[in-house]
């Protein structure tokens, strides 16, 4: 099925039961009005909805047409950034498990919604399992993807040292093997730059909440075996960037690529020739940074995989070697293309500036060897602006790891004492006066947030506050983090649940190749999309430039829909997190 015809047949769809809720539900406007998490919330947790008309009075909590629960309409302190003040439905005080809409007089009925002890469970656990569905070079069966079941794609077994690659030991066209790992994006290449985040991302969540995240089962060939099925998970894609590696002298390959990005279809259908393109600096500290972590995490299964952890660590400090030796071999596609043919001209994830890099790799290095020579390696600015950890700015990755480094050597308790207080100084930035604004989180405070990818700054600056909470358990924390995954799954400026397969009004067209080519109506499920963009890249027309209402549920607005892995990661994190610590969230 063409996807533009497909494109067709499920905006119908939409429509017809769009008309039907309606009729069923008398929701008027109020469900494209009254902006709330559309899954659902904790009995005890803060719960609010937004209310974009500014309508002052009542609103009602209603439970199969009765009301449950009344409260007052509050107006925002601040417009949005459409100009428009918002009002505040805040009923947190109601805490009966259930389903319910909220109405408002003259406004209309929300989307339903559950109050429920496991209130985004389907969305934790999706967003983790939407990772299966980004393997590469393995059949996904029915018994594990249902109706997105597909043929492999991809073997990777036979990929070809681009010359830009090439050395002595491994001149240009030597076959290597380097299968696994995940799919990067909307695309079928896979990038070791873009890995390093995503693979941490989700190592971090297993070494933050080991005893929780034993318990999530994904339905993935290897659950029901000796590991958590998040580690099996993680394995697929770690166990290629391993195999990046160029075992003669340490270096890493920045990504494994076809020349140019295929057409809009099945992994299988691609056979393009496959290369190993050019060693950088950047990928070689982020293998380093990354298999130091796992070095750690998997020492604690050293009975499962014999050898394993050694294997990583010692990859890592091959790795950090060549990086102190080739500091700034920094990846520039357009100047390698006018040197090397074939021209590549698939994702850059080029970086002018690897000290960031740097500090990671030393810190993952220096807690997983307590070695004082990558310790000293770790070079902290006095001032610095805050940033939430990119593809291309990881330092605050480095603080992670370090900041909760007690076993460490007593001598830098200082320094570790100075990244604590930077984390938690980095978290009041965040949440200072976020109670103002029109969508009351954190997410909306700026116009900045809302750049390519803009989702994931939202997952990202969760994750800050999650790791904030773990080391003040002060509650404002913890409490704007939920509101970060309210604003990802409806609570925000376009009424979109930006998690596919996930609420009432969900992403429907990802700019995501098996997504559009399968002939499944629903994309695959648990994807992250790219979010609010105004930047317009892609030349897609957005419905409106307002930084936070500039999204367009569309295939090819790949600037606001497409889909990545280090996008969803940090949503991955920021869901199973809140559930881990749901408990936690009382008033």
């Amino acid at each position: 099925m063409a996807y533009h015809s497909k494109r067709f047949f499920s905006a119908c769809l939409l429509i017809l039961l769009a008309s039907l809720k309606l009729d069923a539900q008398d929701t008027s406007s109020g469900a494209s009005t009254i902006r709330l998490n559309q899954i659902g919330f904790y009995p005890g947790a803060p719960k609010t909805a937004i209310v974009t008309t500014g309508t002052t009075g009542d609103f009602q909590i209603r439970k199969a047409g009765k009301v449950v629960y009344t409260g007052k309409l509050k107006q925002s302190l601040k417009p949005g950034f459409s100009g428009q003040y918002t009002s505040i439905a805040d009923f947190s005080n109601f805490t009966t498990p259930g389903t319910y809409t909220l109405t408002v007089k003259g406004v209309g009925q929300s989307y339903p919604f559950n109050i429920s002890n496991s209130a985004n469970s389907g969305v934790a656990t999706g967003t983790l399992k939407a990772f299966y569905f980004m393997r590469a070079s393995a059949p996904l069966e029915k018994k594990y993807a249902g109706k997105w079941q597909r043929a492999s794609g991809h073997p990777d077994n036979k990929v070809l040292v681009h010359p830009s690659a090439a050395d002595a030991k491994r001149p240009a066209g030597t076959v290597i093997s380097s299968p696994g790992g995940w799919y990067d994006a909307g695309d079928y290449n896979k990038y070791v730059v873009n890995s390093g985040i995503s693979t941490a991302t989700l190592l971090s969540l297993y070494e933050d909440f080991p005893e929780y995240m034993k318990t999530v089962k994904l339905n993935i060939p290897e659950s029901n075996n000796k590991l958590p099925d998040v580690l099996y998970e993680v394995l697929w894609n770690l166990r290629w960037m391993l195999t990046m590696q160029d075992p003669n002298d340490g270096g890493v390959y920045h990504k494994l690529t076809t020349a140019k990005f295929d057409k809009m279809e099945m992994p299988d259908k691609d056979t393009a020739v496959r290369y190993v393109v050019q060693k950088s600096t950047a990928a070689a500290l982020d293998l380093a940074a990354v298999s130091a972590q796992a070095s750690r995490i998997f020492k604690g299964f050293d009975k499962e995989l014999p050898g394993f952890a050694d294997s990583c660590l010692k990859v890592s400090e091959y790795a950090y070697q060549w990086a102190v030796k080739n500091p700034n071999v920094l990846y520039e596609q357009d100047a390698m293309n006018k040197q090397f043919k074939p021209a590549v001209t698939t994702g850059t994830y080029g970086d002018r500036n690897v000290s960031d890099e740097f500090l990671w790799a030393s810190a993952e290095l220096y807690k997983a060897t307590g070695k004082d020579e990558y310790f000293g390696k770790i070079n902290m600015t006095k001032s610095e602006m805050v940033s939430v950890p990119t593809w291309s700015n990881v330092k605050l990755l480095g603080y992670y790891a370090l900041a909760d480094s007690k076993e460490l050597d007593p001598d830098h308790r200082l320094i570790l004492a100075d990244i604590k207080d930077r984390l938690i100084n980095f978290a009041d930035i965040f949440v200072s006066g976020a109670d103002s604004n029109a969508y009351q989180t954190v997410m909306t405070k700026f116009k900045g947030n809302f750049n390519w990818g803009s989702n994931s700054n939202a997952a990202n600056q969760g994750i800050l506050l999650i790791k904030a909470y773990k080391l003040t358990r002060n509650k404002k924390y913890l409490d704007y983090a939920l509101a970060n995954l309210d604003y990802l799954l409806g609570r925000n400026g376009s009424g979109y649940c930006y998690v596919t397969g996930f609420g009432s009004k969900p992403t429907m067209h990802p700019h995501h190749r098996p997504s559009v080519a399968d002939g499944v109506v629903d994309p695959i499920p648990g994807l992250l999309a790219g979010g609010p963009n105004p930047g317009m890249q892609d030349k897609i027309q957005v419905p409106s430039t307002a930084p936070d209402e500039a999204y367009i549920d569309d295939d090819r607005s790949y600037a606001t829909n497409e889909i990545a892995i280090n996008w969803n990661a940090p949503v991955a994190y920021l869901a199973n997190a809140i559930e881990a610590l749901q408990k936690e969230l009382k008033p």
